[in-house]
């Protein structure tokens, strides 16, 4: 899931770089690579736009966040609301939440943010879009309560790119390609 023409070819900057985090294999940990696959499906990106799945690989993504001028991450967000709650948070308090409300992969999304700042690329802004899990355990399914958030997951994005002065429009499954199969069966 990668547009790589989001890399401009004079700079070699990524505009935004929106990354899905998270294991697809427990449940609700699952829901930043699907709402980002939703908005590749959904929407037409923007060239300076680069939407990623990036799972759990922690530092091995620190090219991408390297190479981004601003880096929007998608991902489960532990908070003391209800499951499905939408989270957002930027500045200061993504590291907070990287290092303390991130679910199983919060030491490799933390290491990564520090690592980008020790090489002096951090980006300009990063901020942080998710909702909060009901169930990270064992699973192919998401819960019901961030199962009925995702749209809204979504809808917040795309507000957040646009805001960045990058704006999505809606296009039909037939402009995107219909998502079948696996991707289709598990929201994605």
């Amino acid at each position: 899931m990668s547009n790589e023409t989001a890399q401009d070819a004079a700079t070699g900057r990524i505009g935004v770089l929106v990354l899905g985090l998270g294991n697809v294999l427990l449940a609700d940990d699952g829901l930043g690579p699907a709402a980002v696959a939703r908005v590749e499906r959904d929407y037409r990106i923007p060239p300076e736009i680069r939407l990623e799945d990036g799972g759990t690989l922690g530092l091995s993504l620190l090219g991408l966040i390297a190479e981004s001028d601003r880096v929007i991450l998608v991902d489960a967000v532990r908070a003391d609301a209800p499951p499905g709650t939408l989270v957002r948070l930027d500045g200061t308090a993504v590291m907070d939440a990287a290092r303390n409300r991130l679910s199983t992969h919060q030491v490799g999304v933390a290491d990564l943010l520090d690592a980008a700042r020790l090489i002096g690329s951090y980006p300009a802004t990063v901020t942080l879009l998710g909702l909060v899990p009901e169930s990270i355990g064992l699973g192919l399914v998401r819960s019901t309560a961030v199962t009925a958030s995702l749209d809204k997951l979504v809808e917040a994005i795309v507000r957040e790119v646009g805001a960045l002065g990058y704006p999505m429009v809606p296009q039909s499954p037939t402009q995107s390609g219909a998502i079948c199969g696996l991707a289709g069966r598990f929201g994605m």
